[in-house]
């Protein structure tokens, strides 16, 4: 392959907290050992890249990575950025390799590849390193990565090869499905974490064979602490810790907890003990809260936290109803708040193919525009799959309650809380929305418990989820460009990140770094403004001819 590689570039930065800019000089940088350089076919935008450019430093995965690699790697990769460097964001991407340094193995110049985002085995203090985060992304021309970072512990790379026959929009698309396809697919852990820490905190006296019970289904500890004024129960196993106050326990550190009582100040207390993927278990004993409990609902998503409960006094009682994944279930009565966005566009269609028996699926959103361009796609597909499909504007409608399913595509606490009010019994509330893990909400847990409630909440997507969705799209089982509203060059993205903020955009907004000076394009306005790629339209929405006649022709 015999690309002419420029020295400099076009990119669009985050230099800092809600301040992008259009850099029009930035440098391409030269693969060195390990390395590959990949130009950009085409990039998505996505509400993550917005998170990112609220929070910047503040934002879990811009974070320096603390392990997992050795450090003086790190130290050779021009394009790893973290804390307040300036970085590129953008990450649903195709991008084809055009150069490599010495010492690379497994990527050859000329190949396509869809990029995996996430780099789990990567850990930043609270979360993972991720490509268009502390790794610069693809916003720009062309993009370094290193081997090193993008090769998985097992060998596999973070790099998936990419057929010629599919658009790179329908391509770089399966990011985003592939997020939502975790959302439900992300198995749930329904024991107590095996070799895990145990905390232990009681109001109350827990009378001996409880603990011996919930050992004896749900797997035992491999330590224990203890906090209660009153004496540990004899089934508590060996070497139990003792702790005066739950103030003196070390934050984060523990797989799970239990807690025997009612107190709302100390259940508040218990989010922050609880480890990543740690699950607090809240047994009642008959007693109620009274009030709504300030609870880290951000950590559900981010965190990976879960929190079961039951108004007996059997540790074990709530366990049961654990899912055993986020997937909808027979007879399902799903609610998607904020369906008219990008992503709320992807659950619901999701939702209505996956071929669930007796599902209802509603989507609410408070823009009728929206709501439109959505009804639009979904009809026809939920008539085809006879589902029941309920749309309703939010502003004007209250939301009904027994909700089984609720997905909520918006950050914001408040409507978790309402979420909890409107459920139906044994009810699951994705909180798909990456509310900041920092980030508390009022909720109903006597309600939550009662109803026997469950949060879950997944952050990006494995590298199995992008290779089933990209399978998917190749084999035309799914056509992911009917996400696609609107189109741009980079002239048009940042003002494409700003429609992503404002909401303005109905669907997915697809940048084209080849179209330099192309501004944000609605494909409704393309028949005014590129009436030859508006002739290659299927009924409005975006094809691999529309693509390629963009490229072909409106190039600079």
């Amino acid at each position: 392959m015999n690309e002419k590689i420029p020295a400099k570039q076009y990119a669009v930065q985050l230099v800092g907290p809600d301040q992008l800019i259009l850099n029009k000089s930035k440098e391409v940088f030269k693969p060195g050992p390990h390395q590959v350089l990949a130009k950009v076919e085409v990039v998505g935008l996505c509400f993550s890249d917005l998170k990112l450019l609220k929070q910047f430093t503040g934002h879990v995965r811009k974070g320096p990575v603390v392990s997992g690699i050795d450090p003086e790697i790190l130290k050779e990769i021009p394009s790893y950025v973290p804390e307040a460097a300036p970085t590129v964001p953008g990450h649903e991407v195709v991008a084809r390799i055009v150069a490599v340094g010495p010492g690379v193995t497994k990527h050859k110049p000329g190949q396509r590849y869809l990029v995996q985002t996430d780099y789990r085995w990567l850990h930043t203090a609270a979360s993972n390193a991720a490509f268009g985060y502390n790794f610069e992304g693809a916003l720009q021309e062309y993009v370094m990565m290193d081997e090193r970072v993008i090769t998985a512990p097992d060998g596999e790379s973070m790099l998936i090869p990419a057929g010629e026959e599919r658009a790179g929009s329908a391509i770089a698309l399966c990011e985003p499905w592939a997020c939502v396809e975790d959302a439900y697919v992300s198995k749930e852990r329904t024991t107590l974490k095996a070799g895990g820490k145990l905390l232990i905190v009681s109001d109350v006296a827990v009378p001996d064979g409880r603990m011996h019970r919930l050992y004896q289904k749900y797997g035992a500890p491999a330590k224990v602490t203890w906090v209660s004024k009153s004496l540990p129960p004899a089934d508590l196993g060996p070497g139990v810790i003792l702790v005066k106050s739950v103030f003196d326990l070390e934050d984060a550190a523990y797989d799970d907890v239990i807690y025997f009582g009612a107190a709302v100040h100390t259940v508040e207390v218990l989010f922050s003990k609880l480890a990543a993927g740690g699950l607090l278990n809240i047994v009642l004993g008959g007693d109620r809260f009274g009030s709504p409990v300030v609870t880290m609902v951000g950590r559900v998503h981010y965190g990976g936290i879960r929190i079961v409960g039951t108004t007996g006094s059997d540790p074990s009682e709530s366990m049961k109803y654990i899912p055993k994944t986020g997937e909808i279930r027979r007879d399902e009565i799903v609610n998607v708040v904020g369906a008219g966005g990008p992503m709320g566009m992807m659950h619901v269609i999701r939702n209505v193919c996956q071929g669930v028996a007796g599902v209802t699926v509603y989507a609410g959103d408070v823009d009728d525009n929206r709501l439109a361009a959505l009804n639009q796609i979904v009809k026809p597909l939920a008539d085809k799959n006879g589902v029941e499909y309920k749309p309703y504007n939010a502003a004007n409608e209250q939301m009904e309650e027994n909700y089984t399913y609720t997905v909520l595509m918006a950050p914001v606490p408040e409507l978790v809380a309402t979420a909890v009010n409107c459920a139906g019994s044994r009810g699951i509330v994705n909180i798909f929305a990456g509310i900041p893990a920092t980030v508390t909400g009022k909720i109903d847990l006597d309600a939550y418990i009662e109803k026997r409630l469950y949060f879950i909440g997944t952050s990006g997507s494995t590298l199995d989820d992008m290779k089933r969705m990209l399978e998917k799209v190749e084999s035309d089982r799914l056509d992911t460009n009917v996400s696609v509203a609107a189109i741009s060059g980079f002239e048009g993205a940042v003002e494409g990140i700003r429609a992503v903020e404002n909401r303005s955009v109905a669907g997915k907004i697809m940048v084209y770094p080849a179209c330099r000076s192309m501004g944000l394009i609605r494909l409704e306005e393309l028949a005014t403004k590129l009436p030859d790629v508006a002739a290659c339209l299927n009924n409005g929405l975006w094809t691999r001819e529309a693509e390629k006649t963009l490229l072909e022709k409106h190039v600079g």
